[in-house]
């Protein structure tokens, strides 16, 4: 097999937050690299569609503001505008619309909880910050409920704010620790929603990776790992049949994607068979201008529900005009569509009633992939996840928001990029200088696909 020769040191497949990460990291460091994405696009799913003034997020996209996402990206340099959002709004409950109780004096005066209720959330949210979440990696969120003792009308207000936090509705197997660490880091920092979109953190680190010297191709396919047990990385099989050879390689794309691209059995298939991911059924919409404009935010109680005007607190949208997300957090059963649909689209019918006379675009993700892994109590919680380097195949590491033992969402890529890059700095400073002619080296490969 003819490699070509590119002094490549690092591959890194895969072109969204993560990817782009690893590749400014590396790059700026003097390494040589390479990045490939698939789409025509890079950003993943971190990018932004500009339509007539509006930026559309893929969905609800917001930065936890002492989340090691927002460290990562200021080490690195990046200068992004973010503001806090406004959550001027309600909770609903039945159908029907309350205040949001999030104040001591709102959650003694709503009528969303029992008198018994109020006081077990209030208690609560008192000892949250010196909660200690590590012992309860290990525990499901429900098996927590239970044994705090919680009642129904606890559980199911819990269960919103969960929701909010983590994106997540899986209370039967997400880990109660890493979920109120989660809680903890929102309760604590809130969370910025970014000027401009996402697009703008995809753009800025593209700029930080090329600046520094890295290289990356949009539209170019990776199809294969090549690699063996005794040697490790040798490099990477593009979908028009050519090869680049690297010393080390960092894929930043699902566990599933992953396992395909190694295609030889490893410890990744069993990462990709118990992956569970999360997802979030989506309706976005453009407005001319905003039926009631003191409704800036909503949260289902009894029905996994969210409603945000992003516009209202960053720019999204031209003068006068509002940008509106809704979600419903699914759970593991699929999804009927046409049902998500309708429930959005009455979420907004409730909280902004006028609004199918004012859109100007809208947008309906009925099976959006928020995480590509939940966080499972049975596998340890966040310090049951796999690391970015992969073991029994030197040279090869992951990255993404299933990866490290740090933060969920974002923080999670972002933070599990940063250890990746020096994990494959340390790796490479270990490697003799290469002094055989790569094309000359007969290397056994899979012949895998990534569909």
């Amino acid at each position: 097999m003819t490699y070509h020769q590119d002094q490549t040191d690092v591959i890194i497949v895969g072109g969204g937050l993560a990817g782009l990460t690893a590749a400014a990291f590396l790059a700026r460091s003097g390494r040589r690299v390479v990045l490939y994405e698939k789409a025509h696009d890079i950003g993943g799913r971190a990018q932004t569609q500009r339509k007539n003034g509006f930026y559309f997020n893929l969905g609800p996209h917001a930065l936890y503001r002492f989340g090691e996402g927002v460290k990562v990206l200021r080490e690195l340099g990046l200068e992004f505008n973010g503001h806090f959002p406004k959550l001027n709004g309600v909770l609903i409950k039945k159908g029907q619309p309350h205040p949001l109780p999030f104040q001591p004096l709102s959650l003694l005066t709503t009528k969303v909880l029992s008198w018994p209720a109020k006081w077990q959330v209030m208690r609560l949210m008192a000892a949250l910050p010196k909660i200690d979440p590590v012992p309860l990696e290990s525990l499901t969120v429900r098996d927590w409920f239970e044994e705090q003792g919680f009642n129904a009308d606890t559980r199911m207000y819990l269960q919103a704010l969960i929701r909010l936090a983590t994106y997540t509705a899986d209370i039967e197997h997400q880990s109660a620790g890493a979920t109120i660490a989660q809680v903890q880091r929102a309760a604590a920092g809130n969370v910025l929603y970014v000027d401009n979109g996402w697009q703008v953190l995809v753009d800025g680190l593209r700029r930080l990776a090329e600046s520094a010297g890295a290289i990356i191709e949009s539209g170019a396919r990776v199809t294969a790992i090549d690699w063996t047990g005794e040697q490790g990385v040798s490099g990477v099989r593009l979908a028009d049949s050519s090869t680049r050879a690297a010393a080390a390689v960092i894929v930043a794309a699902s566990p599933a994607a992953t396992q395909t691209l190694v295609g030889q059995p490893s410890l990744i298939d069993r990462w990709a068979k118990a992956a569970i991911p999360v997802k979030a059924a989506v309706l976005d919409v453009a407005l001319k201008r905003l039926p009631r404009p003191e409704t800036t935010f909503a949260l289902g109680v009894d029905q996994p529900l969210y409603l945000s005007v992003h516009s209202a607190a960053a720019h999204l949208a031209p003068e006068g005009g509002a940008l509106i997300h809704t979600a419903k957090y699914l759970d593991s059963a699929d999804p009927d569509p046409q049902l998500a649909e309708q429930e959005l689209a009455g979420l907004l019918d409730l909280t902004q009633p006028g609004w199918r006379e004012e859109v100007v675009e809208q947008r309906f993700l009925p099976d959006m992939t928020v995480i590509n892994a939940l966080i499972p109590a049975e596998q340890g919680g966040l310090l049951g996840r796999p690391g970015p380097e992969v073991p029994g195949i030197a040279g090869l590491y992951v990255a993404g928001d299933w990866v490290g033992p740090v933060g969920m969402l974002s923080d999670a890529s972002l933070a599990s990029a940063r250890q990746a890059a020096q994990l494959v700095q340390d790796y490479l400073a270990q490697q003799p200088p290469l002094s055989l002619e790569l094309s000359s080296i007969e290397i056994k490969s899979n012949s895998f696909e990534l569909a």
